[in-house]
């Protein structure tokens, strides 16, 4: 595992120009994350996506699965049938990024109703 220093830490802070924060922004975007975990399940189609990722507009959909795609952790697979088949599943580095966002998804889901319903009654 490459230290922080290496990683594009810098006294503790991502400097501006690093191509990290490009990535982090990739992956860690509330559709990225989603679909990302939505896949780390099973390959899918276009329409399967839209419905397992509730909320998400085609314009997303379509624009977060090229990014995801060109960062190589999404692969696109067309069938040259009538109609076109097309089918979404996770590269193996896609697989090992949802094995690491999987645990934070999880914290996430067992602590936001504390969270969010708390901080309203707080405020």
């Amino acid at each position: 595992m490459p230290s922080l220093e290496r990683a594009g830490f810098t006294g503790g802070v991502l400097p501006s120009g690093c191509p990290t924060r490009v990535l982090l922004d990739h992956v860690t975007s509330k559709w990225g994350v989603l679909l990302l975990i939505a896949l780390s399940e099973e390959s899918l189609r276009w329409g399967e996506l839209r419905r397992v990722v509730e909320g998400i507009s085609e314009k997303m959909l379509a624009q977060t699965l090229r990014v995801l795609e060109g960062d190589g952790f999404v692969l696109r697979e067309a069938e040259p049938t009538i109609p076109p088949r097309v089918d979404y599943s996770l590269t193996d580095r896609g697989r090992e990024l949802a094995d690491h966002l999987r645990p934070l998804l999880e914290w996430i889901a067992g602590h936001a109703d504390e969270i969010i319903f708390g901080a309203a009654q707080q405020g």
